[in-house]
């Protein structure tokens, strides 16, 4: 399920560095290693700061990437629905974590809502490339409304209504205005990828994977009650067992839930089973996370598999002899490409010996110890720079990737904040009704897993 853009790390760099030395700083317990807490409030401080240094203070529009090459600084000054509600809930975090005021924070906030009322939209969604000067459509990029990409704006949106209560008479009509119902296809009972505007057409293709990130777009459209409550349910959580072009054949039964039979099937790796992503990679599996309450109220589902993901990502660079772990979809040292723990993917993403980052952060709730080493793993292969860690490293070659993207920075903000801050940006998107209406789906749900 080939991504239609990119969703685009990071106190002093001393601090940063070496925070991990001084473990009398912090309290601890089992899920808090010592002294973590002030080292990732260091990487957040860096993190954040390519948010203030990249994002036009008149529209308050974060660029897409900034690259360090050997001719200078290159500066992609366009924007994503996914880049702005990485810059937005960054923002909450960055606020809730004591690095900027909550009255810097409404300010920064109002001015990129501003700008969102007067972008050009398609049935209240958002185009998938802007100009970030002005907010105009960038239409040498196409015009295209991507159903996973307006998923993470809206899930911004949400959370910035709740974290903020002057600033919910903007983000709500915002939320109501964008229609999810035009990207449903009834009949199959999910949503197409998108819809280009200019040819006028919705792609072929559906999002038909359970376990990706565009369940965010998902679980928000039956909330706001755009699409039925059968739409969770007729998504694959593995492709049906005679389809053998995929990478395993899954075993499992059919479980009826609310009236719609649903194929709980699983595949095995490591004498582990779970659930697959389409590539393989963390962001499918974790992305959705940073949201939605799936640790929490998804105990024998999605929380489950997010655990599985994550444990069996760790197996397979130990397997593969590598020195770090994080396989996900990230910058490379010319353009963008798709990472993963290939054998987590129903048709799995290459490998690459590319490690990335965010995987890591994303990681955090599930894994802190594991995420810490891995941390001083990335710092060893020279990751370190002034927003946080450059994009990705091939653990084999050494060559980093000295990008940095908005998307992948803010996973990294986010997954810290929730991580520090109990959960923080979930707990905000929760108190929502949108966020609240399909909780019951997390908690029904069991997987073939146990």
């Amino acid at each position: 399920m080939k991504m239609v853009r990119r969703l685009g790390l990071i106190l002093t760099f001393c601090l940063f560095a070496n925070v991990a030395l001084t473990p009398a700083i912090s309290a601890h317990d089992s899920s808090n290693p010592v002294g973590f807490k002030p080292e990732l409030k260091a990487i957040a401080y860096q993190t954040f700061n390519y948010f203030e240094d990249y994002t036009d203070p008149h529209t308050g529009l974060t660029y897409d990437e900034v690259r360090m090459t050997e001719k200078g600084i290159e500066e992609a000054q366009r924007t994503s629905p996914t880049n702005i509600a990485m810059y937005m809930m960054s923002t909450v975090s960055a606020e809730q974590l004591g690095m900027i005021p909550k009255k810097e924070a409404v300010s920064r906030l109002k001015t990129t809502l501003k700008s969102l009322e007067k972008m050009d939209k398609w049935n209240g969604l958002f185009y998938n490339w802007y100009n970030t000067n002005d907010g105009s459509l960038k239409k040498d990029w196409g015009q295209f409304i991507s159903q996973v990409d307006n998923g993470w704006l809206s899930a911004s949106l949400i959370v910035v209504g709740q974290a903020y209560e002057e600033l919910y008479a903007q983000t709500q009509p915002l939320v109501k205005n964008m229609n999810y119902t035009p990207l449903y296809d009834p009949e199959v009972g999910q949503f197409r990828g998108g819809y280009d505007v200019a040819k006028g057409a919705l792609t072929d293709h559906h999002y038909g994977m359970f376990y990706t990130e565009p369940r965010v777009g998902s679980y928000i459209a039956i909330g706001k009650g755009d699409v039925p409550q059968e739409h969770w349910w007729k998504l694959y959580r593995t492709m049906p067992p005679e389809w053998d072009w995929q990478s395993q054949i899954p075993k499992g039964q059919f479980v009826k839930y609310d009236g719609v039979n649903v194929f709980e099937g699983s595949y095995v790796y490591e004498d582990q089973k779970f659930v697959p992503s389409w590539g393989g990679s963390m962001f499918e599996a974790l992305m959705p996370g940073m949201v939605i309450k799936e640790r929490e109220l998804g105990t024998q589902a999605l929380g489950l598999n997010n655990q599985r993901h994550v444990d069996l990502q760790i197996k397979y660079a130990k397997e593969k002899g590598y020195p770090a772990w994080g396989f996900s979809p990230s910058a490379t040292p010319t353009g963008y490409s798709e990472f993963a723990a290939t054998p987590l993917g129903t048709s799995g993403y290459k490998d690459g010996a590319t490690v990335t980052a965010h995987a890591t952060f994303l990681a955090l709730e599930y894994a802190p110890e594991a995420a810490r080493k891995n941390i001083r793993a990335l710092k060893k292969l020279n990751m370190a720079g002034k927003y946080g860690f450059y994009d990705s490293v091939n653990v084999e070659t050494g060559e980093i990737a000295k990008a940095y993207l908005a998307l992948d920075q803010g996973m990294i903000m986010v997954s810290i904040a929730n991580y520090l801050q109990d959960g923080v940006i979930r707990n905000y998107f929760h108190s929502d009704v949108i966020g609240q209406k399909p909780e019951a789906l997390l908690k029904k749900e069991v997987f073939s897993i146990q």
